[in-house]
């Protein structure tokens, strides 16, 4: 079949979702009705999720989660999370608690530097250029005043504008690389504004250099863009309390768990197989914050990963030692983040869970996620390291496998009686149903 069509976003909300039924759906009345099931019954909020994208036909809903005793430098923090995976919330939430009587989350700062470049080809002589470049900085600011004005008054703006030259990687090749402040702003518009700007004083001006020959005049600007790759944006989480204090249920051996523990970080230090699931960890409590808060999860998680890579081989985002009888458990992460500005202001959820968190600045909120991330990591890594991850991430799934077969509340109760001795996976808990059944 030629599911071909023309004109697609000039169509309806009800015409899109008519055309996709009869392309798509053996039964297409139940496929058009269970899209508008997840319609909003509010017709205001309902077109106001419709138009932060093209072509919506409905909702998709996440679920938004709770881990509450997050104590972050002395403050209890109450952290909305948004993520569709069995288990995640409730290892933060029992990792914040392990560390709230632990002294708490320590967090810092230690930059808030975003970048932009203006990636260009000039065929000449560099000295030309860098003179010409020299000549022309101060017109890069002067240029985006209007731009700026706003930033400047909230004690944002552009930081800096260098030349960096890119030859050796690849034949006339040119940056301007800027460097810029955004306060609680994630700043990407902005960025973006500034960069055009740049590139179109780039090429006004050097048409009038004059030791540009007619050639160097015609610089090609190739595109001008913000990086996600924030390396002057970083944020530290660390927790730190005598070995003996890290005695509980499940540590009856806190000197073995930390060496254990601290092994077990090692090997993703120099093991990028494991380092990758390893990061991925500490991203799905990263993500869920991120996503709860209505930020952009793909920019951090490229920015994590690259940052991860920076040494040239890929390796864990989070470190752990033991010094003089102290285990430390530490995270650097870049994060560009906001709290004004796009769906922050927009999305009514974004809005509410912004209030639980006592609507952080977005240097707050950079604290506030990194210590999410170091707690998540912290439970997977106590779990590997002790019962191992499937027992409590599987007794978390069960309702999901329950759900799937249409489990009633009787079968329930069954379930969880012959599941408290017996090991949980989907082929189990499918085959006691069935038994059941029978």
């Amino acid at each position: 079949m030629n599911h071909e069509i023309s004109g697609f976003s000039k169509l309806s909300k009800v015409e899109k979702i008519e055309w996709i039924a009869k392309q798509y759906f053996s039964q297409p009345e139940e496929g058009i009705s269970l899209i508008k099931n997840y319609w909003n019954t509010d017709g205001k909020l309902q077109q106001l999720h419709d138009e932060f994208i093209e072509n919506t036909i409905s909702n998709f809903y996440l679920p938004l989660g709770i881990a509450p005793n997050f104590n972050i430098n002395g403050r209890n923090y109450t952290v909305p999370m948004v993520i569709e995976e069995s288990s995640v919330v409730a290892a933060a939430a029992k990792s914040a608690k392990f560390w709230s009587k632990r002294g708490g989350f320590k967090t810092t700062v230690l930059n808030t530097e975003k970048i932009g470049q203006v990636h260009f080809i000039y065929k000449g002589e560099k000295s030309k250029l860098v003179d010409f470049f020299n000549q022309t900085k101060a017109k890069f600011y002067s240029e985006t005043e209007s731009i700026t004005k706003n930033m400047q008054k909230r004690g944002g703006g552009i930081l800096d504008i260098i030349l960096n030259d890119k030859t050796t990687d690849l034949e006339n090749y040119y940056q301007l690389h800027a460097t810029f402040e955004t306060k609680d702003s994630m700043g990407a518009n902005f960025i973006n504004s500034c960069l055009e700007q740049f590139a179109k004083t780039l090429k006004q001006e050097a048409q009038t250099f004059e030791i540009f020959s007619e050639d160097e005049k015609n610089i090609e600007v190739v595109m001008s863009i913000l990086s996600n790759y924030v390396t002057n944006c970083i944020v530290r989480a660390e927790v730190s309390c005598p070995i003996e204090e890290l005695a509980e249920k499940q540590i009856e051996n806190p000197k073995e768990f930390a060496e254990k523990f601290v092994r077990a970080v090692q090997i993703a230090q120099i093991e990028p197989f494991r380092a990758v699931t390893h990061n991925k960890g500490i991203m799905n409590g990263i993500d869920a914050v991120v996503l709860a808060t209505g930020n952009d999860f793909r920019a951090v998680e490229a920015g994590a990963h690259a940052y991860a890579s920076r040494n040239g081989k890929y390796s864990s985002l989070s470190h752990a030692t033991i010094e003089n009888g102290i285990f430390k458990f530490r995270l650097e992460i870049p994060l560009a983040l906001g709290t004004v500005g796009g769906l922050t202001s927009l999305h009514p959820l974004v809005k509410l869970n912004l209030e639980i968190l006592e609507k952080p600045s977005a240097r707050e909120l950079m604290q506030i996620v990194a210590a999410v991330g170091l707690a998540q990591n912290f439970a997977a890594l106590r779990s590997l390291t002790t019962k191992g991850i499937q027992e409590g991430h599987m007794k978390m799934h069960i309702n999901n496998i329950l759900n799937q077969y249409h489990a009633t509340a009787e079968e329930r109760v069954k379930v969880a009686e012959y599941f408290k001795n017996n090991t949980i996976s989907h082929a189990s808990v499918a085959g006691f149903l069935e038994e059941i059944r029978k």
